[in-house]
């Protein structure tokens, strides 16, 4: 039996309104998010899923990523000077869209010209297909980030820079990378990728594509978070107080902060996340996608 819904029906608005209720109110219990960061996942929420079940990929998204930044907080704050500063890892509007704005348009693009999911299918649904496939990419990239974030810090090694391989950095800063972090952005794209199949399966939508699904979902997650490191290494500044030990961005309020370990001050944190979505969105929408279900 499919169950698929036509976008916005009144199936999908009552299973989007439950969802962005969920969302928002989770966020806030738990506090995960901010007021205005739950109003805005409340958005979110609301308009991904009535455009269809695979918008339940943010619920995915937001359930593992907020266990990866609650685990071990207490160690991270030993290291990264911005959550000691804040004293909070609740999530405010600029870091819902940052991992949900371009999947929303994407998906409200798809709901209205080409109405219910589709299975992917590029000699007959191309538009339709890289609409998908580019919404697939932009989850998997928000989720390999997070995972490679917030547990690659975790590493017993230390990181090296992604631009300079043989120079150590301290954990924390921006475009360091661990062989542990590689390992959980792979698996956080697998992850989106399995999530789909699933949510694809429930939907009655065939063919499923299992192994180039995910494949694809795996080398957009592992190709976002290269990105996202490349940025950070580059146009993101990490500063390091040597007396504290910890590692902080350049718009914080630290004036020990001198050190500057790499990066100039050009984007912020959300600005690189932002930019490095858009980036595997397109590359996988419209580049990789069709090599991967061809």
């Amino acid at each position: 039996t499919k169950l698929t819904m036509q976008p916005f029906s009144p199936k999908a608005n009552v299973i989007g309104l439950a969802v962005a209720i969920f969302l928002s109110w989770r966020g806030l219990k738990k506090k995960g998010l901010t007021r205005s960061g739950a109003a805005t996942a409340f958005c979110v929420g609301f308009l991904l899923v009535c455009t269809g079940l695979r918008g339940f990929n943010l619920i995915v998204f937001y359930l593992l990523g907020t266990k990866a930044t609650k685990f071990k907080k207490e160690i991270k704050q030993k290291m990264d000077g911005s959550l000691v500063l804040s004293g909070s890892i609740a999530r405010g509007p600029s870091q819902v869209l940052a991992c949900s704005l371009l999947a929303v348009i994407l998906s409200l693009v798809h709901g209205i010209y080409y109405g219910e999911e589709k299975p992917i299918n590029f000699g007959d649904l191309s538009m339709a297909s890289k609409l998908t496939c580019g919404v697939v990419a932009h989850h998997a990239t928000c989720l390999a980030d997070t995972l490679a974030s917030e547990l690659g810090i975790l590493a017993k090694s230390s990181p090296v820079l992604v631009t300079q391989p043989w120079k150590q950095v301290p954990p924390g800063t921006n475009g360091g990378i661990t062989l542990l972090g590689c390992f959980w952005s792979a698996l956080g794209g697998l992850l989106m990728g399995l999530s789909t199949i699933v949510i694809d399966l429930i939907s009655g939508i065939s063919p499923l594509h299992v192994v180039p699904m995910l494949a694809f979902s795996t080398c957009c997650g592992l190709l976002g978070s290269l990105l996202d490191s490349l940025l950070g290494a580059t146009i993101q500044e990490s500063l390091y107080d040597p007396d504290s030990k910890l590692v902080y961005q350049s718009n914080d309020d630290v004036k020990s902060a001198t050190k500057l370990v790499s990066g100039i001050n050009i984007l912020t944190n959300e600005q690189v996340n932002l930019v490095s979505v858009a980036a595997t969105t397109f590359l996988g929408g419209w580049v990789l996608g069709p090599l991967f279900f061809p």
